[in-house]
């Protein structure tokens, strides 16, 4: 039997354009797009009420759900459990396609453990095979190549084909994120309660790790990422220098570059340049670095991420269609949907165009906050 949707009297959010009219869902995908008249052929459909829609938006690196598993020191939740709450939450914001990231590489103070990690991902593979789930889930591994067990870790996810995206990250100080290490102890040295003398130390320690295994952890991750069909990204690049390593070792997205510098030469390279929804949104890196506004307005910005707060994703895109000149909604919302999924291969989706996925949004605007008033995976409504 067919089944089949029609939305009329919609704002549509097209790939350089904002319409006018109608869309007709049939079996999942889009079938029909009428502009201008409201109205698709005659048939009867749901009243939108002037509501934009827009493609249902792809989140390539969220930190959302390590948090639902362990939302406390020391307490575990069931993991399915957390999957759904996890996958509630980024549905309702917008959210239809989600690379959920994992941690691959853990440091002394670190929470989680590897098997906690690899729990996790078979609760969202579990969920999926059970239908359990909103949007569509897949997996992004944060590969943190300065830890001893990284590549212990990152064998873990062998074969697992729901992986689609690996980046490759330093987070020692004095790399990439951390360049300043006044910024490094504001952050790790209040966390962790240490005096000036463990600090020290515990840096020495962190820096020792990196130089022996930073650079060879990266050759056999990016080498069996390549192998496997796996995208690879870059994180926190800084220098001219580590957007060179980057390119050699084959990565298609720059994952918060931290400087203008490194955004700038990643982009000339073809590398799709990835920032933050929050720092759009508070003008600003919660580390100091190069704001995502900037980099926006200088035409540096490909992929937005809500990173750490789900709904920062849709509220961005609305947000530099309003405030950045020269960005209109349609290229806002593309840094939030196509851009996103081309980056990494789903090219199914991400646009309101006949024939794809019928993966979509309403959204009202009251007083310059998007409001999701409805969300539709493959034709179905989920939110």
């Amino acid at each position: 039997m067919t089944a089949e949707t029609v939305l009329t009297n919609a704002r549509i959010v097209l790939a350089d354009e904002i319409v006018e009219g109608s869309l007709v869902l049939r079996d999942g995908f889009i079938a029909g797009i009428d502009a201008g008249t409201g109205h698709t052929g005659g048939l009867a459909g749901e009243d939108m009420g002037g509501d934009y829609i827009i493609p249902g938006l792809v989140e390539l690196h969220t930190d959302h759900l390590e948090g639902h598993y362990a939302p406390r020191p020391k307490v575990r939740w069931n993991p399915i459990a957390a999957v759904l709450a996890h996958d509630a939450q980024v549905a309702t914001a917008g959210i239809t396609t989600v690379l959920d990231a994992l941690r691959v590489g853990m440091d002394e103070d670190a929470d989680l453990t590897s098997d906690d990690i690899r729990k996790l991902a078979d609760a969202i593979e579990d969920s999926v095979q059970q239908d359990r789930l909103r949007a569509d889930h897949f997996i992004h591994l944060r590969c943190e190549v300065s830890a001893p067990d990284c590549l212990k870790a990152f064998a873990n996810f062998d074969g697992d084909e729901r992986v689609r995206l690996a980046s490759l990250m330093d987070h020692a100080p004095g790399q990439r994120q951390f360049v300043n290490l006044e910024t490094y102890a504001y952050y790790y040295q209040r966390k962790l309660k240490l005096t000036d003398r463990d600090f020290k130390l515990f840096c020495e320690k962190r820096m020792a790790e990196s130089e022996r295994n930073s650079g060879p952890n990266r050759v056999h991750i990016a080498a069996a990422c390549h192998e496997r069909g796996i995208v690879l990204a870059s994180h926190d690049d800084a220098t001219i220098g580590h957007v060179g390593e980057a390119i050699e070792q084959g990565v298609r997205v720059a994952e918060f570059p931290t400087t203008e510098e490194a955004a700038r030469a990643s982009k000339q390279a073809g590398l799709g340049v990835l920032m933050g929804a929050p720092n759009v949104m508070r003008g600003a890196s919660h580390s100091g670095n190069v704001s995502a506004r900037t980099l926006a307005s200088d035409g540096l910005l490909d992929i937005l991420s809500s990173d750490y707060i789900p709904f920062s994703l849709i509220q961005s895109a609305f947000f530099l269609g309003d405030v950045v000149e020269g960005i209109s909604l349609p290229q806002a919302v593309a840094m939030v949907s196509k851009n996103p999924a081309e980056a990494v291969g789903l090219t199914d989706r991400g646009i309101i165009e006949q024939g794809r996925r019928a993966d979509l949004v309403r959204v009202r605007v009251d007083d310059h906050v998007p409001v999701v008033r409805t969300v539709w995976r493959q034709g179905r409504r989920v939110a």
